[in-house]
Parts: C-alpha cells; structure tokens; sequence
C-alpha cells in the first residue's frame, strides 16, 4: 500500500513539473520559471495585472462619459510599471505576511479615476434642478425649531429624529432608506465669528471646503458647475460635487458622498446651502455605502459681523466595515454630526481671527519679533496640522497594511514619494498609525500629550530631555488652542538644538495635538516675518476623540467605565518619517521594523504614564 501511495505522489510530482515549465506571466502573457522570478517580483507583475485591468475598467467608463478615451493605456500603464518607487519589501510580523507596502504614488494615479463620478447630462438636468429645489424646501422646514419631526432625547440634552414622523412629513425625495443602512440625523446651532456671505464663498469653493473642514474631509472635487449664481454672489449656484468624509483613524473607512450643493438667498441676510445625494445618476458604479438625505446651512447675519448658523446633518450609512471599537462614536452622531461640523466651523474661524489679529499676545517671550512673524508662525502650524490631517484616515486614496494581526491597536503603514514639493523634505516618507482605546477622559489625554513639562514620559526622540517652551500663540479662546515652539535639551548633546513646533487644538467633538521637528534657520526666518513655505516637515501627532456619547457627560477620570466603553477616549497615533533622501530609493525592512517599534514603544509609554498600560 505504500509503495503504491509512494507511485501516485512521483506520478503527480511529474505533472506538476510539466506545468511549471509553461507557466506564463499574469501580465503580458510571456513566458516564466517560477523557479527563476524572486517572489518580490512575482508580487509585482500580480499588482501590475491588477492595475492594468483597473485602468482598462476606468477607461472604459470614460470613454462612456466623456465620449472619448480619457487617456492613452499605454502611457499611464508604462509609467506604472516604470515607477521609480520600486518597494520590495518581505518581511513576516506576527502572523500577517507583507509582500509590499502600499505606495500611495501608484494608487492615487488609478484611484482618483477610479472614483470619480461622471457629470449630468443635458437630459439629467431638469431632474436635477427640481432634487435641488425640494431639497432645499426640506432643509428650511427640517431647521425650524419648531419642526414637529425632532424630539428630545432620554439620553442626553441633544434632539433625535422621528424617523417615522419624517417618512410622512416631509417628501420622499430619495425614497425609503436602503436595506442595512441606519440613519444619523442631528441638527445644532451656534454662532459663528464670520458673515454670511464669506461664509457662502467658503462652502461653494471645493478647496476652501477642504480647508475649513480639514479633519472631516479628507478629498472634495467639483464635478460640473450647472449654474455659478447671479452677478456678485452664490445666490442660485448649483453644483455637482463629490467628497470623502473621515474620522481620523485608520479603523474608520471614509463616507463617499456624491451630491448636489444648492445655494439661495432667501431674504436680505438670511442664506441657506443645501446637499443632497444623486446615487440615481452613479450608472455603472457599485451602491453608495453613504447617502446624504438633504442637510447643510441656514445662515443670518447678525449685527455684531457674526451669522448664527444652523447645522442640518441627514445620512445613511453602512456601518459594517467599521471597526467595533469605533461604532459607539459613530451611532451616537458623534462622529460626522451636527455639532461636529459647527465646533469645527468656529474652531476654524476663531483661527483665522487670529492669524490676521495685529495685536501681541499678552504671554510673549520675546522669541517673535513682530505681527508678521507671528502670522507666518501660524501659517505654518496650519499646513502642518492640514497635512497631518490628510494622511490619516483610511480615505480611498490610502490603502493601509497591518504589521501585525495581534488586535485592534495593530499598527498600519503606508508609504509615499515627496519629491519637488518645498514644504517637505525630498525622498521616500513612510507613514504609520495605529488607533486604541484608553479607559480615561479625552481631556485627561489631551492635556497630557500638549504638556511639554511630561513631554520626555512618552516622546522617544526626546530622549529623556527637558523640553522647554520658547513661545506661545493663542488660537482661539480655549487655552487648549495654541501654537507652541518648543526646544529640546536633550541628554544628548548632538540634539540640543532640535526644535518642534506644536499645534493643539480642541473642540466638543474631539482634539488633536500635531507637531514636526523644524530646522532653526528656517524656523528663525519665519519668525522674522518670511515666507513660512520654507520650512520643511513631516507632521506627526495624535487624535483624540471621544469613544460614545457618555464621554462629554464624564466630570472627572475617576467615574467607572462600563462594558460598552463609555467614558474613555479613542486615541490615534501618527508618525511620518523620512526613511530615505532619495525618491528612487527601495525601503528596507529595518525601516519598518523602525517605525514599527517606534510607535509601538510609545503607545507603551502614553498608556504607562496615564495608569492604563494593563486594560
């Protein structure tokens, strides 16, 4: 029986080699020994196959659209497979295998195709001008206070939408709520340290968008302008757009939102912004996990130069790719909500009070010569805190592999190419992040981690140093709003001159502390009133959020903390680093391993020093 079972297995042995000698490349097709390709190479003619069939896809659909072939295959498909990012890495950690980091250089240039939806055409647009207008009779009715759909909430101060009572109320303008999805509706109030006009401009203009809004959008595109608006303003402006809302973690996948921004001027002051989804006219695209039900802005002036604006937030959603530890945050509204988008609004505009403020800050030490050289500061502590922002989030364009498979506070890189770009160092950046759970309030956490005094308990590059803040900026009315240049003494002579300067900034929904090592020449040119572009750096930091509803109601950390994680914090930690001075360079594994302990090491030391490193 052996002996026959020991025939079988030769017989079979034979086969197999016969069919090793004509194996083909998955990509063109040509001839290959498996037993003479590497499995670095291997990897990347797969990666290039699949590319290739998605750039055909993409041009396929453009070519539908446009009428027309967007590009030329070949070009796109020879510069992919010619790219000078060449990332053979392979390496094993833990028990999950990496062939490849990610690079975000090849994704972006198959991605923003990919997920860019085609403009109206003439037939859609009648369609689409009466979605607008009802759309925005939806918005008016939804934001009166005494709109009978809203009531009070047995969990908090906040109100909740009667789904039922909407259904009936208000006109099925994108039909029943697809199956699997849940809604989040909130609406708030507040007012805002800007006029309604500017206002307007600042939410019509996609870029403007993305920079009012860095830490919830991470991309927005105008598609088509169907109509700018009368002479002088946006009153009638009707847009098509696309965007990506974030959460900033990695554990979060973003919320793909295609949709009309419609803007009328009601009465003299009185301005309203509305969007609502157009899922109908997506044609050969997978179902949207995220419709936007009509929600946006009422805007009156006031007479003191402030609007008080009403946030109207309507959307459902497909939370199944969300990670558990982050669902409480987003089913309590939290996350992409009402009150989140106005905190953000007048964060944002207190901030721009304060860049163009020219008075001194009361608590100046003598380090920033004068008006400009503080505006140049924080000009600079913004791109770095907008930079930060953007590479964050597991936005489409980002595509995160885990180093380890251990639990939910694995850690993610990704890399990326800088090259030409004047606010960054030149070469190869690796990026990497990693999200958990603290069992204390986000207040505790943030005031820890924008401290300098206990800086030297978790920043490993500190090296046990005393650090020392030379200047400090307000930014708003909350102390927890500044911008900090802080000096390192370090232990090691050799780095007693490093600099950092810091950001942090906090809200109701959440904070961040970002922060970047900056040359001294530079930084002494800025704070003389020069150009702060000069300044390259790579953002590091943390978001801190809160992990439910329960948390903004905790007074002090000594309050228990429930099976559901109320009560805690959601931090994100993220580090970018130059592992390379030359673009074209090949990552090594040493420079992963690097990164990887480094940020393993101090998420040890944050949960250490906080009491917390055995939950």
């Amino acid at each position: 029986m052996l002996r026959v079972e020991n025939e079988k297995l030769r017989l079979e042995n034979i086969t197999m080699r016969e069919a090793m000698k004509n194996i083909s490349c998955p990509s063109c097709g040509g001839p290959a020994v498996l037993g003479e390709m590497s499995f670095d190479e291997q990897q990347l003619r797969i990666e290039n196959a699949r590319l290739k069939d998605e750039l055909d896809r993409v041009s396929t659909l453009a070519a539908k659209y446009l009428g027309r072939p967007l590009l030329s295959a070949s070009p796109l498909q020879s510069h992919l497979r010619s790219s000078p990012l060449d990332l053979a890495v392979t390496a094993s950690f833990g028990s999950h295998s990496i062939s490849q980091v990610p690079s975000l250089y090849q994704q972006s240039l198959v991605t923003d195709l990919a997920c860019r939806p085609p403009a109206i055409s003439d037939s859609e647009k009648p369609l689409i001008v009466e979605l607008a207008v009802r759309a925005m009779e939806e918005l008016i009715r939804m934001c009166q206070p005494e709109e009978t759909s809203w009531m009070p909430s047995i969990e908090g101060p906040n109100e909740v939408l009667n789904y039922e009572d909407y259904i009936q109320q208000c006109s099925k303008i994108l039909g029943p709520r697809p199956y699997g999805m849940k809604t989040e509706a909130t609406r708030d109030t507040g007012l805002v340290m800007m006029n309604g006009v500017s206002l307007v401009e600042n939410l019509m203009d996609s870029a403007r968008w993305m920079e009012m809004f860095p830490s919830i959008i991470s991309r927005a595109t105008t598609i088509d302008v169907l109509a700018s608006g009368v002479t002088g303003n946006r009153n009638g402006a009707l847009q098509l757009m696309y965007a990506e809302l974030q959460v900033l973690s990695p554990l979060v996948p973003t919320r793909e939102i295609y949709f009309l921004r419609y803007c009328k001027q009601h009465a003299e002051g009185l301005w309203a912004v509305v969007d609502v989804s157009v899922d109908m006219l997506r044609g050969p695209y997978p179902p949207s996990r995220c419709r936007r039900r009509p929600s946006g802005y009422v805007i009156q002036d006031m007479p003191n130069g402030y609007s008080k604006v009403t946030v109207l937030e309507h959307i459902e959603y497909d939370d199944r790719a969300v990670n558990q530890m982050y669902k409480p945050l987003l089913n309590s509204g939290m996350a992409f909500g009402a009150q989140r988008w106005l905190a953000t609004i007048q964060c944002q505009c207190e901030r721009l009070a304060s860049l163009l403020a020219s008075n001194m800050s009361a608590r100046y030490l003598g380090v920033i010569q004068n008006a400009n050289g503080r505006r140049s500061m924080l000009k600079l502590a913004q791109r770095m805190t907008n930079n930060f922002c953007a590479g964050v989030s597991a936005s489409t364009a980002h595509t995160w592999t885990t180093l380890s498979n251990s639990g939910e506070d694995d850690v993610r890189v990704m890399t990326r190419k800088s090259e030409n770009n004047p606010g960054e160092p030149s070469g190869i950046v690796l990026s990497a992040a990693t999200s958990m759970w603290l069992p204390v309030s986000p207040q505790r956490v943030f005031e820890f981690l924008r401290d300098e005094r206990v800086r030297s308990e978790w920043d490993i590059l500190s090296n046990g140093g005393l650090v020392q803040e030379m200047e400090h900026i307000a930014n708003g009315q909350n102390p927890g709003n500044s911008v900090s240049l802080l000096k390192v003494n370090a232990i090691n002579s050799a780095n007693s001159n490093m600099l950092i300067l810091q950001e942090s900034c906090t809200d109701v929904s959440g904070s961040l502390v970002v922060y970047a090592p900056v040359d001294i020449p530079a930084m002494n040119i800025v704070m003389s009133g020069g150009d702060p572009d000069c300044v390259s750096l790579l953002p590091s930091g943390f978001a801190i959020l809160p992990d439910g509803p329960d948390c903004r109601a905790l007074l002090n950390d000594n309050a228990g903390v429930d099976s559901l994680r109320t009560g805690g914090s959601l931090l994100t930690i993220a580090f970018q680093i130059l592992v390379s001075s030359t673009p074209f360079a090949k990552l090594s594994l040493e420079s992963v391993a690097t990164v990887n302990n480094l940020i393993s090491c101090t998420a040890k030391k944050i949960k250490a020093a906080l009491e917390c490193e055995t939950v």
